[in-house]
C-alpha cells in the first residue's frame, strides 16, 4: 500500500476519533463497553503516534 494512502485513511481514522470519545462520554453505557471504547481510544492513539513516528511528515 502506497505510503500517500495510508495517510489519507488515517486523516479519516482521526476524524471518526470524536465518535469514540462521544460515546465514552454517554452515561446510559455499560461499564465493560466503557472500558472497550476506552481501550479502542489508547489503542488508537498508539496507532497514530506510530505511524506518525515511521512515516514523518
Amino acid at each position: 500500500m502506497d505510503v500517500q494512502v495510508m495517510r489519507e485513511n488515517l486523516v479519516a481514522i482521526r476524524d471518526r476519533r470524536q465518535l469514540l470519545v462521544d460515546l465514552l462520554e454517554r452515561t446510559d453505557l455499560s461499564e465493560a463497553l466503557r472500558s472497550d471504547i476506552g481501550q479502542a481510544l489508547e489503542e488508537l492513539d498508539d496507532l497514530v503516534q506510530e505511524f506518525d513516528k515511521t512515516f514523518p511528515g
